[in-house]
Order: structure tokens, then sequence, then C-alpha cells
């Protein structure tokens, strides 16, 4: 693909060019802009190709419910990370809110993840804990781990047939439109079941959404004097990447393989379609999440965001529903999972290389890597980017040594 030369926003004098440019306005971009210019004063301009910041954190309050819709699916905060807990709540505060999952398969919805209500509901007994981890052992026993040559028979190999067949095969399927047994085992390295009565969808310290919604969360990261957001404006533009590019150190969070303009073709990935839909109910499915299982079913699954602040007061009879549907990413499409296929990672080395040698730029961040990151590991790893490379290059003097990019 070749670079769009479109006309750019106007841009700064080369007098008032500035200390860092972070390129993408995700939690890894802000928290590397708010460190530098909270710790080190330097002047950070953010480039942000939407019309908003926080990358597919954000969300939008809709006007006629009051309903918070999390634009690109639904984002739960969690971690045990004691670092990333008390930096992220310079910020915002966190409702208790505990994160729970349902799966509906044959008609019947069942509490997940694996956990002893799933499976005394599901094979109609009640288990006691060790009945249950003996009845699972029993039907695992059917495939050693391994002997497993392909994902269905690793899942059979972990939890039995039964349970793979109603709650991993139809959404594996749907979510990488691939068969099971043509995907490679190493895709899944275990699938807990819990045998007690937990369904807790996270095991983390903490837990929570944000008090006053994401967007107000991300606005604080950026909301300092030293900082300048940008929106509209893409990096990869001619004219904007001309204007830094070797000129000023950079941290670009974009897809690594677009930076290279695609030499050495394109990484794969996984994208999500949502269709939302207000609908005239109070209460659509009685949860946050439901997982739709069955194979025939052409969605992954629903949600309804009312459920994500129960403390907040909305317009009756009214909620906001989305079906999510899995595919593989286009190139223009928004990339979601990285599908990290043995091509995709020799790709990957080879984008490696050319980073490293790429003049004062570190790249980073679940697009800039090529690794699927949580939120808290978005910022953890941000906080380790600012730490070990960029507070000792401009605040001691040391080599700011371009790359970042792992494989």
């Amino acid at each position: 693909m070749s670079r769009r030369n479109v006309t750019a926003p106007e841009l700064p004098a080369q007098t008032d060019r500035p200390d860092l440019v972070v390129v993408g306005s995700g939690f890894f971009g802000l928290t590397i802009a708010e460190r530098c210019a909270t710790e080190l004063d330097l002047k950070v301009l953010i480039l942000e190709r939407r019309y908003h910041l926080g990358g597919n954190a954000y969300s939008e309050f809709d006007p006629e419910t009051g309903i918070e819709v999390h634009k690109y699916g639904t984002h739960l905060f969690h971690t045990s990370n004691e670092k990333v807990w008390d930096y992220v709540n310079r910020f915002t505060t966190f409702t208790n809110y505990q994160h729970k999952v349902f799966g509906k398969f044959e008609g019947q919805v069942y509490s997940l993840p694996m956990n002893l209500a799933l499976i005394n509901s599901f094979f109609g007994k009640s288990h006691t804990p060790d009945e249950a981890r003996a009845l699972i052992a029993e039907q695992s026993s059917e495939i050693d781990t391994k002997d497993a040559k392909n994902l269905e028979e690793k899942a059979i190999s972990l939890i039995g047939r039964p349970l793979y067949e109603a709650f991993i095969k139809g959404y594996t399927a749907k979510q990488w439109q691939t068969d099971p047994t043509e995907l490679s085992a190493d895709i899944i390295t275990r699938l807990p079941v819990r045998y007690n009565f937990d369904n807790r969808y996270f095991n983390d310290k903490y837990e929570g959404l944000p008090t006053d919604g994401y967007t107000a969360w991300l606005e604080r990261m950026a909301d300092h004097p030293n900082i300048e957001v940008r929106l509209d404006t893409d990096f990869l533009d001619e004219d904007v990447s001309a204007e830094f590019k070797g000129k000023v150190p950079i941290v670009y969070t974009g897809p690594v393989d677009e930076y290279f303009d695609n030499v050495e073709g394109r990484l794969s990935w996984r994208t999500v379609d949502l269709e939302v839909e207000t609908v005239d109910v109070d209460d659509y499915q009685g949860t946050g999440v439901v997982n739709a299982n069955d194979p025939d079913v052409p969605f992954t699954r629903v949600l309804e965001f009312k459920h994500l602040h129960p403390e907040r007061t909305y317009l009756p009879g009214k909620s906001i529903v989305v079906h999510e549907f899995s595919r593989f990413a286009e190139p223009e499409d928004e990339p979601y999972y990285p599908i990290n296929t043995a091509d995709d990672r020799e790709k990957l080395l080879k984008y490696r290389d050319l980073a490293e040698k790429e003049p004062m730029v570190l790249f980073g961040g679940r697009l800039g890597t090529y690794k699927y990151l949580d939120m808290h590991m978005a910022i953890a790893s941000a906080l380790s980017m600012y730490e070990n490379k960029l507070k000792p290059h401009f605040a001691d003097g040391a080599e700011l040594k371009s790359g970042g990019v792992d494989a």
C-alpha cells in the first residue's frame, strides 16, 4: 500500500517542534505522553488519526438513554499490578463492578468461566468438587495432551469432548472463521475449570470500571499544558511524517507493518463488527455479556452496556444492545487481535530488524508490537518504556536505541 498524500492539518513551525511525538492516543501512547510531560517537563505532541482520543477504549454517552457505549466493544479494567493500579488511580476512581459472563447453548444459559455451576447444569446432576474433577478427568482422558495435533484435540485433552463441543467448538470456529481441527494446538495453553461456584470472570486483585467513564479518564491523562493532541491526523501521510521522522524522537503505536509500508507483507489480524441497536425494553438479557456458543448463530456474543454501571440512572424502558461478529481484518478494517501464525512471526522478526534501524523511533502498544495487550498490560508496558528508555535518554543523555517490536 502506498502512502496517502493528502492535505494535512497545518503543522507547527520548525522552531515550535515538540520534544517528543507520540503516534496514537490509546492507553500506551497516553501513558508515555503523560509521564514525559509531567515528570520530564517535555513538550509532547500526540497525533491521532481518529476523531477522538483513547484508541479502542473510547466510549460515548448515548444522549437518549444516558447509557455509556463502549465504541469498540466492552472494555473491563482489571489488574494485579500494584504499580499500574497506583498509576491509573491518579486519573479516575473505579466502581466495584465485577465482570461475569454467561454462555448460551441450545436454548439454555450457563455461568462462565467453566465452574461447578456450569458442570452441574450441563450434566443435570449435582457434583461435589471431587466428583466434578473425576468426571472431567475421565472425559479428558480420551486424548493425551502431548499427542494433541490441533486445537480440537488439545481442548478435548484438557476438558473432555462434551464441554468442548458445547462451549469451545462453535465459539472458536466463529472467532477464527476456521474449523478447530485446522487450528494449531498452540493457540490454547490451558482451559481452566473452577471446581467451585466462583463465576468472577477475572481473578485479579483489582477490578472495576472508571466511575465517570472511559473518555473522562482518557481526557484527564491528556490534560496537561505540555501535551497537544491533534485528532484526524494520520502520521503516515507523507506531509506529516516528513515533518518529524529523523528530527524528533517518536513513539509509534500504530500497526508496525503499515509503518514500513508492508514491505515484508501484511500481518494478519482479527477484527470485529458491532451492530448497535436501541431496544424498547428496560433489560434485554439481564447481564453485560452473553456468549453465543451455538455454531449456527452468526454472532459471537451480545453486549448490554447498562449492566456495567448499575449504579447509574437510565431512561426507563430503553436499553442498548450490541451484537458482535468476528472475522479476518481487511486492509481498511480496524485491527483488534493478532492472529500470530508462524508466517506472521516470521514477518515480525523482519519488522523488528527494520525497527531497530529506524532512527529515533520506539514501537509500542498492541499494534506496534503485534501482541494482544489488555489495558493494564499496555499501561505497564508503557511505564516500562518510559522508565527504561525515554527517561534515561531525556534526563541523563543516554542513547535512544530504536526498536521495541517484540517477536
